[in-house]
């Protein structure tokens, strides 16, 4: 069976999630569907998010990151394509 072909997002998340847990939060739901990169805390307030993996793992990733953990209050997301920069693991920068 063939790989799936890698593909990778970069989310910028805004409201209260800064604080809250949302990077953790982020990276046990990336964990979870195998895809790898980071999150993290920006100093305007928001949180970076880039993945990297199948297009339908990250699709299912960025529902996740629309809802965020209990505590967040998510106002917006912002996503852009991004090059494949990583493959392995998630991490919290």
């Amino acid at each position: 069976m063939a790989r799936k072909q890698q593909t990778a997002k970069r989310w910028f998340v805004r409201g209260r999630v800064q604080g809250v847990g949302y990077r953790y939060f982020a990276q046990h739901a990336a964990a979870a569907l195998g895809l790898a990169g980071y999150a993290r805390n920006l100093d305007d307030g928001r949180v970076e998010v880039y993945a990297a993996g199948p297009e339908d793992k990250l699709s299912e990733f960025a529902g996740m990151l629309y809802r965020g953990p209990q505590w967040a209050d998510v106002r917006g997301v912002e996503e852009q394509e991004a090059a494949v920069e990583r493959s392995g693991y998630f991490e919290i920068e």
